[in-house]
């Protein structure tokens, strides 16, 4: 079997699963956020009474914090007054940032569990050889109820990548050269395997932008076996009893893809779909309005190093926003520490507090129609930040930093 079978198996509780068959898996940890937590209550109350194990389960306000529009504050007060009743005290409201950032930081994410979460970038936490993916409000309701849920055993793409990565070329390319190779919908429900030493040497933060946007090609979840950044990540989070999984030698593979990444440019994703990609230089000149760096994504601290070194000394365009939102309060405080923020702040950015924000054209950086916005986000759908008018590109921190002093999408390779 490979890494995700292996943890299904042990989920469900037989020594073997086969991809196509369904089972029936216990739920080590079931997330929600200030979006999704109200659909999920809404449905929870009308089949149950108790939660299944409330330290189990993990609320994050992130999306619309603080709240935006009184449908919000309303969404909010809900799931407040929920988590006090049935005593759900790993709740963070606060503004602590991002919840798939969050959650390994705070140390509940742990490799060879089962995660589920009410949102799609829930995939995020394979980078931890965890299976981890996202359902809807009526799927997390039942979890909520029983500690279970239901999967059909995904077939799997074994993804292998060999080769150092350029300066200015990152995880992030990586990943969107991948999608642009098998396609939005090129790997529907499959897991996404990614092997080779690339990605055997990343760093946490690296794996992390790559299982995040695993969702973008359609997959299930997105996994990684543990490396020795991964143990040490954990360990300084003191995360102890779990169980690491690797892939058996024999394990079976729907489609196999290599990559050499040597010879790989910064990538960039154009409107209005994630397959859409080329090298930067292909869309250099374009005109931007907006510039935004964060996310789920390439919101860490090790993005806004990146960000950061390239903007130094320099002054965002005047025909430019460049807005910056950290992961979370701790990548906050650090940036802050290593003087981060007030070099963006000297460079005449918006710094906004750690939270989703922009990146679903909720609030805090909406586009009007016609702007065009270059950022590190995930998706670039049709009105993904703001008027059905707007573009969205998708691209490194770097390639979105040196793109803002120059008002026009650049490559800062060149």
């Amino acid at each position: 079997m490979n890494i995700t079978e292996k943890i299904l198996a042990k989920a469900s509780g037989v020594k073997e699963v086969q991809p196509g068959e369904i089972i029936e898996a216990r739920v080590d940890l079931a997330m929600s956020h200030d979006g999704t937590s109200t659909p999920t209550i809404n449905t929870f109350n009308k089949i149950s009474r108790e939660v299944w194990d409330p330290d189990k389960i993990i609320i994050v306000f992130d999306h619309n914090v603080p709240a935006n529009i009184i449908g919000s504050a309303e969404f909010q007060r809900i799931t407040r007054d929920f988590a006090k009743k049935h005593g759900i005290r790993n709740i963070f409201t606060h503004g602590e940032g991002i919840c798939h950032q969050v959650l390994p930081e705070e140390g509940f994410v742990k490799p060879g569990t089962v995660i589920v979460g009410a949102d799609s970038h829930t995939c995020t936490y394979g980078a931890f050889g965890t299976f981890a993916t996202g359902m809807g409000a009526t799927d997390m309701a039942m979890v909520f109820a029983t500690g279970k849920t239901w999967f059909m055993v995904p077939e799997a793409f074994k993804i292998e990548v060999e080769g150092v990565l350029r300066d200015y070329v990152t995880a992030k390319d990586l990943i969107l050269h991948i999608i642009g190779n098998i396609g939005s919908y090129g790997a529907t429900y499959k897991t996404l395997e990614f092997t080779g030493n690339t990605i055997q040497d990343m760093d946490v933060s690296s794996r992390m932008t790559i299982c995040n946007m695993a969702v973008e090609s359609g997959a299930k979840n997105g996994i990684m076996e543990t490396n020795h950044a991964t143990i040490q990540y954990l360990n300084k989070r003191n995360v102890r009893n779990y169980q690491t999984f690797t892939s058996d030698k024999d394990s079976e593979y729907e489609e196999f893809y290599h990559f050499q990444v040597d010879d790989l440019q910064p990538q960039i994703a154009c409107p209005h779909n994630v397959d859409n990609v080329y090298p930067v230089s292909r869309v250099s000149g374009k005109t931007i309005d907006q510039a935004f760096i964060g996310s789920c994504t390439n919101g860490r601290l090790e993005d806004l190093r990146q960000a950061a070194r390239t903007l130094n000394k320099s002054k965002v365009h005047p025909d430019v926003r460049l807005i910056v939102s950290p992961a979370s309060r701790r990548v906050y405080q650090e940036a802050i520490n290593e003087g981060i923020i007030d070099t963006f702040l000297d460079a005449g950015a918006i710094i906004i507090n750690p939270g989703c924000g922009p990146c679903l054209g909720a609030h805090m950086g909406v586009l009007t129609s016609g702007e065009v916005c270059v950022s590190t986000t995930n998706r670039n759908f049709v009105g993904r930040m703001g008027d059905p008018q707007s573009e969205v590109y998708l691209a490194n921190p770097a390639v979105v930093a040196y793109s803002a002093i120059h008002g026009e999408i650049r490559d800062p390779s060149e």
